[in-house]
C-alpha cells in the first residue's frame, strides 16, 4: 500500500506561482510513477502532470504546458507541482497519484493510478 498526503494549495491571484507538494509513504519510492490530476466544479478529472518511476519520462496537459513543472525527489520521497501564471481555469482539487512501476502513457489516464491522495484545493482568482 501507499499513502499519499498532498500539501500547498490556497488561493492565489491569476498570474500568480504556486507550488504544490505531495508525501508518499509505504512502499519503494523509486517504483513509483507519479502525477498529478485535477478536478474542476461540473468536470471530469483529467490528468495533469506525470514523471515516470525512472524519472527520464514526463506528461503534461497542453493547456499546462510551459507553466506547471512535475519534480520528483527520492530522498524526501516528494513529488512536487510548481504551477507558474496560474489562470482562474486552472482553479480544481489537485489529487496527487502513483502507480507501481506504470508507464506514464497509462498514467495519464483515468484508469492508470493505482493509489490518489485527498487532493487539496487550488483556486485563481481573476
Amino acid at each position: 500500500q501507499v499513502q499519499l498526503v498532498e500539501s500547498g494549495g490556497g488561493l492565489v491571484q491569476a498570474g500568480d506561482s504556486l507550488k504544490i507538494s505531495c508525501a508518499a509513504s509505504g512502499r519503494p519510492f523509486g517504483t513509483l510513477t507519479m502525477g498529478w490530476f485535477r478536478q474542476a466544479p461540473g468536470k471530469e478529472r483529467e490528468s495533469v502532470a506525470v514523471i515516470g518511476w525512472s524519472g527520464g519520462s514526463t506528461y503534461y496537459l497542453d493547456s499546462v504546458k510551459g507553466r506547471f513543472t512535475i519534480s520528483r525527489d527520492l530522498a524526501r520521497k516528494m513529488v512536487t507541482l510548481q504551477m507558474s501564471n496560474l489562470k482562474p481555469e486552472d482553479t480544481a482539487v489537485y489529487y496527487c497519484t502513483a502507480g507501481h512501476f506504470t508507464s506514464v502513457s497509462h498514467m495519464s489516464t483515468i484508469e492508470g493510478p493505482q493509489y490518489w491522495g485527498q487532493g487539496t484545493q487550488v483556486t485563481v482568482s481573476s
